[in-house]
């Protein structure tokens, strides 16, 4: 079950190359001109800051994401709330302060990232989303994944699909055979058949990176 978790994170840190090069234009963006207001205290400022605290990360939020770490818990299952945010981030979209990624299943929620960490908004005020040493820090966390991208091989990657399919035809034609027995061992097949899921599961992920 370790190995299982080093494969998923390992996964979930993964970015695409479009992520990578969003990521490089906003740390390396001047700043950009808005023509709406960033008072803080409001919620334009509150959206940005809170994508920001993400995508320092190298993390790009969904909605419910950005409410859930600004507004609290509770906000993030109020759909009238969640419906007011998407009006307001795509309002911020217009304005270039965020982008809408790409889906990358129909059945996703849209997530977002700052165009950039510094903007002049409509009353020309100069707002700065991120201090110099996080923008350092994540240029640095950033050339590590880019880092780690390039030292992950094929073969390597065809080597962890290969585990993963071998163990779950394995954990599946175990739990097979233990219904097939005479006597059912429950533990063996809720474990095994709990295996063979995980494995489907993180194969299917690792597939889709191809």
């Amino acid at each position: 079950m370790k190995l299982l978790k080093v494969f998923a994170m390992s996964q979930q840190r993964r970015l695409t190359p479009q992520e990578i090069r969003i990521l490089q234009e906003a740390l390396s963006s001047d700043c950009k001109n808005s023509n709406i207001r960033l008072r803080e205290g409001e919620y334009q400022y509150t959206l940005a800051k809170t994508i920001a605290s993400f995508q320092l990360d190298a993390y790009f939020p969904n909605v419910k994401d950005i409410i859930k770490r600004a507004f609290g818990e509770t906000k993030a299952n109020d759909i009238q709330f969640i419906r007011k945010i998407q009006t307001i981030l795509k309002k911020m979209e217009k304005s270039n302060i965020v982008k809408i990624l790409p889906k990358k299943k129909p059945w996703d929620l849209q997530r977002y990232a700052l165009t950039s960490f510094k903007f002049e908004d409509v009353d020309k005020n100069i707002v700065i989303i991120a201090t110099n040493n996080q923008l350092r820090r994540s240029l640095e966390s950033l050339n590590s994944i880019m880092n780690t991208h390039k030292l992950y091989p094929t073969q390597l990657a065809n080597l962890n699909t290969l585990v993963l399919a071998v163990m779950l035809i394995l954990s599946y034609s175990t739990s097979v055979w233990t219904l097939l027995q005479p006597v059912i061992n429950p533990l063996l097949f809720i474990s095994s058949f709990a295996i063979s899921i995980v494995c489907a599961v993180l194969l299917g992920k690792m597939l889709s990176y191809r």
